[in-house]
């Protein structure tokens, strides 16, 4: 079972190492032990009798054991030291230090220096050290007598050898890393920070902030700027750094004792450099490309703005609404004023902006912190300047193309109407009939109506409007503020319009004698039905025609009481005049 060795003619114990917990086979164990301790005339673990070597028993070994003390290495461990009766001669617990020091070299008594050998960080071990393996026939003066057997109760806490190296195990690696960290780059990250047996001494989560600091430039213990090279946003590592790389001899206050090796558990929030502008990934970009947003430009666009660890801190989709705003002007962030510079309508891109062209190093609000990087993925809905006339695209023009719709004209339409992105807002085939106006007398919006002008009957165009020539800045039920518009319009029917301010025009001249010619019973005087009668005659006949887009009678009706000017239901010569007429009369004052 190799409870003991033989190095002489004569059986002597060398390490006596058991465990109360390591080893499964028990019955065994215990018989060992038993056979071991007769052999040296042991009473009981208390009383072992003349010992040659040291006794150990180790009572707590922990699961995970990733390295043992071997010649040479930097320890520090806690122990209480007693003699047999448990008088207690010392202990560092009492001083509030623990020990630390090179194990095997001989600058600790022969016994512990063979009793550490072996041991695991956080082991805990009862360790039996025979007077000639401890402090002799001499002893110390005033503590410890001579011939002493000394008991010690040590738990080990911290290895490491001047020759390790920085180790770094990888938690947790995002898929997606484009980019790493390097020399002056600017990090913002979370960690845990505990002594190599666990012992918890600093968290930026109990702060609730980032550490953030620069990385190779000093500002960090050796260790952490050389954990931190290679790092992408959002992975996780766990860095143990070795006392001279971290605080060395002197320690860190109170909480990091001296020569104690640091474990580290990170997570990179984010990372950029002074250097950086802004970054641009193309997601989608439209086949069809006609126009670019420049400066001076207003745009709307949705977007989703996150951290880089992907924490979301505001959305336009959360309030079902664009942001519209001018571009390259100052109204937004430098990095966004720079990120939509040449986006097309339809446009998906991602806009990763650097600090220094966001908000800085004081953040904004409680959701963006001091110098975050910010990720915007935005979908340019449209874009227009001010200064833009309606656009016009034939997509079908008769041949026989010979009257076109004018100004004053009356025509009906069917139409489509969406914003630019594809959403659909109105359509003249879901009523009953198509849409009838009378252009230029501001029935419809501006753009429609210019984009209506010049068309044929059976002519089909698209027409985009820019929102000055639409429903400007608030928009209109169902219409977004700052929307510009896409009709698909087909032109159904047209006819010729009168002048402002008439009702009715001859195609030639006039009647010689107006009145005479509307005196149909030469009575002198013209009654309504009269009057209706003689200009029903003058259309059919094709001598004049009436204001498009009104029931006849009811124009005529107008016409008529505008020609009554005594209201007394009928007109006399004197009455009766030409619009033409009326407007080359002089004008005068009332009194």
């Amino acid at each position: 079972f190799g409870c003991f060795q033989r190095s002489t003619p004569k059986l002597q114990l060398s390490f006596l190492l058991f465990s109360r917990t390591s080893h499964p086979k028990s019955e065994m164990t215990l018989l060992c032990l038993i056979f071991t301790l007769s052999l040296l005339g042991v009473r009981g673990l208390g009383d072992p009798g003349p010992l040659e070597d040291v006794v150990i028993d180790r009572y707590y070994i922990p699961k995970v054991c990733l390295r043992e003390v071997q010649m040479g290495d930097f320890v520090r461990y806690h122990y209480n030291g007693t003699f047999q009766d448990g008088t207690k001669f010392d202990s560092s617990y009492d001083r509030g230090a623990t020990v630390a020091g090179v194990a095997g070299v001989g600058r600790l008594i022969t016994g512990m220096d063979r009793g550490l050998q072996g041991m695991c960080v956080n082991e805990r071990r009862h360790i039996i050290v025979p007077p000639h393996l401890g402090y002799g026939s001499i002893g110390v003066a005033g503590l410890i007598p001579p011939d002493t057997t000394l008991y010690f109760d040590v738990i080990m806490l911290d290895i490491w050898n001047k020759e390790d190296k920085l180790q770094i195990t990888t938690l947790y690696k995002p898929e997606r890393c484009n980019r790493t960290v390097e020399n002056s780059d600017f990090v913002r990250y979370h960690y845990n920070g505990t002594l190599l047996d666990g012992t918890p001494f600093d968290s930026s989560y109990t702060r609730d902030s980032t550490y953030d600091t620069y990385v190779g430039s000093g500002w960090l213990i050796k260790g952490m700027d050389q954990g931190l090279l290679g790092m992408c946003a959002g992975e996780k590592r766990r860095i143990v750094i070795p006392p001279f790389l971290a605080y060395g001899e002197k320690g860190y206050g109170t909480v990091v004792p001296p020569q104690a090796s640091l474990v580290f558990d990170v997570i990179l929030v984010d990372l950029h450099n002074p250097k950086d502008g802004i970054s641009l990934e193309h997601l989608e970009v439209p086949e069809l490309c006609k126009r670019k947003a420049v400066t001076g430009d207003f745009v709307r666009y949705h977007y989703n703005g996150t951290l880089m660890d992907g924490t979301l801190f505001d959305s336009s989709y959360s309030r079902n609404h664009t942001y519209d705003t001018y571009i390259g002007k100052g109204y937004i962030i430098p990095g966004m004023d720079q990120g939509l510079q040449g986006a097309c309508i339809g446009e998906k891109r991602r806009i990763i902006i650097p600090p220094h062209l966001a908000y800085g190093e004081t953040g904004a609000g409680d959701k963006i912190p001091g110098s975050a990087v910010l990720i915007f993925d935005v979908h340019v809905i449209d874009f227009h300047n001010p200064v833009d006339s309606v656009e016009i695209e034939t997509v079908y023009r008769p041949v026989d193309c010979n009257i076109t719709a004018q100004d004053r004209d009356f025509v009906r339409y069917h139409y489509n109407c969406s914003l630019l992105d594809g959403t659909r807002l109105f359509s003249s085939h879901d009523y009953e009939h198509p849409q009838e106006t009378t252009l230029g007398t501001n029935k419809i919006i501006e753009g429609l109506s210019n984009g209506l002008l010049n068309m044929c009957v059976g002519e089909k165009r698209i027409v985009i409007v820019p929102p000055h020539l639409g429903h400007g800045e608030s928009g209109a039920r169902g219409v977004p503020g700052s929307a510009v518009l896409r009709f698909e319009i087909e032109l159904l029917h047209l006819e010729a319009g009168v002048p402002e301010g008439y009702l009715f025009i001859w195609h030639g001249e006039p009647p010689e004698n107006l009145f005479e010619a509307m005196d149909l019973n030469k009575d002198g005087e013209v009654p309504p039905e009269e009057f209706s009668a003689f200009i029903q005659s003058q259309r059919t006949e094709g001598k004049g025609r009436l204001m498009p887009g009104s029931e006849a009678e009811k124009v005529i009706t107008d016409m008529f009481e505008n020609q009554d000017r005594n209201k007394d239901g009928k007109i006399t010569a004197d009455e009766l005049k030409l619009k033409s007429d009326e407007d080359q009369a002089p004008s005068h004052e009332e009194l």
